[in-house]
């Protein structure tokens, strides 16, 4: 299964806030032993957004969402999501209950009556239309919900809120929740050693043997101005730990062989 990203806001691709989602996601993700297969920028644009729903409907992945699912003006991705169902939005139940919850504790707390009959109470119940069918997403912040909806081939998408605080626990609890078969309980590795003065091209060869040979896949980061070890490349090997041990071993021989200068080892 492919676990990917959608992150939405002119905010984000203007600079105005930094993404701080998938560096997350990320994190959730591998404790659990899975990873992000991709992540999407959009911005407040109903079209592209539109756009890329239907795509990620129609890829079988699960798909997180991150933002756009308030009723302001710049709150587009409710009424998108049900474009790209082809679905009405519509009131759900449970979301009603707990908005209301939610408006019945903020008046509490002011020391004010609950009105929900009131104009911009009225306005706030916007935030459970749903695409009809969805399921809905429980928030320990503040009880407004997110919502699940699910793909022709198997996939969904789950759409929690661009608050970081709110969305982090609501991604964690679908995770927990619903994907749990998929967690990987087997120990990752990753093993690498610094290579100076090579060049990928030549070292591509001993990458796709090693893949071809042992069940684990192989890593390449050049960089030409690192602080440290200046012009070099990262190569190294990840997976299932006697996997990588095998593996590097092998590498770590390959590249004595050719006469390549070695920096140090990294584990992790």
């Amino acid at each position: 299964m492919n676990f990917g990203l959608i992150i939405i806001g002119d905010e984000i691709l203007s600079g105005k806030r930094a993404d701080k989602h998938l560096t997350k996601a990320i994190e959730l993700l591998s404790c659990r032993g899975l990873s992000v297969a991709y992540a999407d920028y959009v911005g407040d644009d109903p079209e592209r957004i539109t756009q890329t729903l239907q795509r990620a409907l129609e890829s079988g992945d699960v798909v997180f969402s991150f933002g756009g699912i308030g009723a302001t003006p710049d709150d587009h991705t409710r009424q998108c999501a049900g474009r790209a169902l082809g679905l009405p939005l519509v009131l759900h139940p449970q979301a009603e209950a707990l908005i209301r919850e939610r408006m019945q504790d903020v008046a509490r707390e002011q020391g004010q009556p609950y009105e929900p009959d009131r104009a911009d109470n009225v306005h706030r119940l916007n935030m459970g239309m749903f695409p009809q069918g969805a399921e809905i997403i429980p928030n320990p912040y503040n009880k407004i919900p997110g919502f699940s909806c699910a793909g022709a081939r198997g996939g969904h998408i789950h759409f929690v809120p661009g608050f970081p605080v709110m969305a982090w626990p609501m991604v964690e609890w679908v995770l927990d929740t619903k994907y749990s078969h998929f967690f990987v309980q087997q120990a990752h590795q990753e093993r690498s050693v610094i290579v100076f003065g090579a060049m990928e091209s030549a070292l591509t060869p001993l990458m796709e043997t090693l893949e071809r040979e042992h069940a684990i896949k192989v890593f390449s980061l050049p960089s030409v101005d690192h602080p440290e070890w200046g012009r070099h490349i990262e190569l190294g090997v990840k997976g299932a730990p006697a996997a990588v041990e095998s593996a590097f071993s092998e590498l770590h021989a390959a590249l004595r062989a050719m006469g390549l200068s070695l920096g140090p080892e990294l584990v992790r």
